[in-house]
């Protein structure tokens, strides 16, 4: 008999809201996350708004002792630790301090940029020739697979300890990368998420790019308008997401609370050719995607009542819904339900497929769908191919049994998961 993946705990530091409970409910009232930076005007970006967890200096204390904080200088790296705790511990784990190991449980959690204010700080000292005020912990801080360590050694994990990087498609690899770890049988659990850093030295390279919304500045919150006519470019974001995975036979065990049950996922690019390229899909390999998720989850494509989509509020958005009808082969109001959290976060990069895979968890286990905000004015690209229905604008009570997400990354990459409502 193939063994099951569960989700048995959740953990998220939005923009939007940090916490579980927290989240849910930004979610059902499309509270919207985006602030103004004054810092991103006076260095001349075109984009002077952004999403930002609003962490607090209270809640640093309750995730990191007075050790760990001295020299603590990596937003990405805080927020990846606040989610992964939290869902290390919504999914009753204890944190044991026995020398022994967890052998069962391991760690996959992606970033894209990790530490990068760090960084700064360290160049500049450096070239002061003061190297030796660098601290013990630069090193932790800005290396890729620090958040995984960081995590490990707090938890206490002994299996796989690992970092994953695929720009926005981060968070979704992670989760599918876990998931088949305990579906090989070399682990029980799996702390799965993404986290990333912010600010101008992150997302000063987007704004020179010209794909963020530079005339939304005065009205911010309505600056990240996924499938809205008037979409002008994606928000810049950041934060983290964590998900605990979980074999069946090790969740019954413990009498974990499940949120849902992973069917299976399928990652992909798009070389980069017919089309595709650094920054643009590769349309074929994105329909493959999806395609190959369904058919490793076993089901059929009008099994899906619900996506959850990549959806940046860019021009990309017409045919993002294009190719999902045409690897669905569903249109009009046959369309599942579809909505995208970047309206109330912004895109918040490598982390945005974690924390929007923990938005899909929640209506899947409380059987709602939140409203896409700020689309009002649905692009006519879009509903020439789904009926306006399938876009709710407000949140709605609805029977979700299975949900797919999506995520779509810079370099021609591909993640689509599958997760569906656990029944024994």
């Amino acid at each position: 008999m193939s063994r099951r993946v569960l989700i048995t705990g959740l953990g998220v530091a939005a923009p939007n809201a940090i916490g579980v409970n927290q989240f849910d409910q930004a979610l059902r009232n499309g509270t919207s996350g985006i602030k103004y930076y004054q810092n991103l005007k006076d260095l001349n970006f075109s984009c002077q708004i952004g999403g930002k967890p609003p962490v607090t200096q209270e809640m640093i204390n309750n995730y990191f002792n007075p050790l760990q904080q001295k020299g603590l200088n990596s937003s990405g790296l805080i927020y990846g630790v606040m989610a992964g705790v939290d869902a290390w511990k919504d999914a009753m784990l204890p944190i044991s301090s026995e020398e022994e190991p967890d052998w069962n449980s391991g760690i996959i959690f992606g970033t894209g940029i990790l530490g990068v204010d760090k960084f700064r700080e360290a160049i500049h000292l450096i070239d002061a020739g003061k190297t030796r005020r660098l601290g013990s912990t630069s090193v932790i801080q800005t290396m890729a697979s620090g958040i995984s360590a960081y995590l490990g050694g707090m938890l206490g994990c002994g299996n796989q300890v690992t970092t994953n990087s695929s720009a926005c498609t981060t968070g979704s690899e992670a989760i599918i990368m876990g998931y088949d770890r305990i579906i090989s049988g070399k682990a029980e659990r799996m702390l799965v998420g993404s986290c990333g850093d912010d600010g101008p030295y992150v997302w000063g390279g987007f704004d020179a790019m010209r794909i963020l919304p530079g005339k939304y500045n005065d009205n911010l919150e309505k600056a990240s308008r996924p499938m809205s006519a008037t979409a002008s470019g994606f928000v810049p974001g950041s934060g983290a997401g964590a998900l605990l995975l979980e074999s069946l036979d090790s969740a019954l065990e413990r009498g974990a609370n499940i949120y849902a049950e992973v069917l299976g996922g399928a990652i992909n690019s798009g070389g980069q050719r017919a089309g595709g390229s650094m920054t643009a899909a590769n349309n074929e390999a994105v329909q493959r995607c999806i395609k190959d998720a369904i058919t490793i989850a076993g089901i059929k494509t009008e099994d899906i009542d619900y996506i959850n989509g990549h959806l940046t509020a860019t021009t990309r958005d017409a045919t993002e819904i294009k190719n999902w009808t045409s690897a669905l082969g569903l249109s009009g109001v046959y369309f599942p339900k579809i909505n995208s959290l970047k309206g109330m976060t912004g895109h918040c990069l490598s982390a945005s497929g974690s924390i929007e895979s923990v938005a899909s968890i929640l209506q899947i286990k409380n059987q709602y769908v939140f409203g896409n905000i700020n689309c009002e004015d649905i692009h006519t690209d879009i509903t020439a191919l789904i009926d306006d229905s399938c876009i709710p604008k407000k949140t709605m009570d609805y029977d979700i049994n299975i949900a797919a997400k999506a995520s779509f990354g810079f370099g021609d990459v591909n993640a689509v998961t599958i997760f569906k409502r656990y029944k024994k």
